[in-house]
């Protein structure tokens, strides 16, 4: 079993649920994420929670995915501290529920800066790290928003399609490295993403999808992304009925396209 994974937006949602999965099977897990405190709070909760003897399972690395400048300095401290990474799950993100024509392009660049950037800044960090290694995994959580796309997400449609595009290249050019890439769409997952969303002004939606709010668990979720990590699957697909669309878009792209149009997205 992999014996050091790294992930980001560790400190709730999806994230948090891979942390609890990690460390419940003995691997040290580095938590990342904005804040600090949150970080040392999940971390001992989840020492309490699954009974670990201290807290030396965790190593508490905060970074702010909309600095894709610190990517190489938090990668080289983390380095100096855990000696090696064996799985990057890049966790972390916003989203968006607004009109194109009502989102403003600061916020377009926002939400392409977080979701997209700075996810490959720290995947360019830790790459070379991967690369002397001969091994190593990046797991990249995107969306089935990444495979085709809503009304009310062209931003963070345009960022998880951005991503796909840059780990399938990224998938090939280190095939010979022994660097695995799995590319994780979960559909409706209950965490806070609608909550948290930006709309067209920046501000936060506030309110919960219907669909969001009775989805999968973030632990369920969490316990197939790593049986998906496990088999070193290139893509992983998470959901319930969500995921029929997948199948839609493949063989019949305009009737999903119809069904896009008309369906209740919020």
């Amino acid at each position: 079993m992999p014996r050091t994974i790294w992930i980001t937006g560790a400190s709730s949602g999806i994230g948090r649920a891979c942390a609890e999965v990690y460390a419940s099977q003995g691997a040290r897990v580095i938590l990342s994420s904005r804040r600090k405190d949150v970080l040392e709070e999940v971390a001992s909760k989840l020492t309490l929670q699954l009974g670990l003897k201290g807290d030396s399972n965790f190593v508490i690395a905060p970074m702010d995915l909309g600095d894709s400048a610190a990517m190489s300095g938090i990668v080289n401290d983390v380095l100096a501290e855990v000696k090696e990474v064996d799985i990057m799950i890049h966790c972390g993100g916003i989203s968006q529920r607004s009109l194109a024509i009502d989102t403003s392009l600061e916020v377009d660049r926002r939400v392409m800066e977080i979701d997209y950037f700075g996810t490959i800044a720290l995947t360019k960090a830790l790459l070379p790290h991967f690369v002397k290694r001969k091994s190593g995994q990046f797991v990249v959580v995107t969306s089935l928003m990444g495979l085709f796309s809503s009304p009310l997400r062209s931003g963070y449609c345009g960022a998880k399609h951005a991503l796909h595009g840059f780990f399938e290249a990224l998938r090939a050019e280190h095939f010979e490295d022994g660097i695995g890439v799995s590319l994780v769409c979960p559909g409706f997952i209950a965490t806070d993403i609608s909550l948290n969303a930006v709309v067209g002004d920046g501000s936060k939606q506030g309110t919960m999808d219907k669909k969001t709010g009775a989805g999968m668990t973030p632990l369920a979720c969490a316990k197939k992304i790593a049986k998906g990590v496990k088999k070193r699957k290139s893509l992983i697909l998470i959901g319930r009925s969500e995921l029929l669309a997948v199948y839609i878009h493949r063989f019949f792209p305009g009737i999903l396209r119809r069904i896009m149009r008309k369906a209740a997205v919020t």
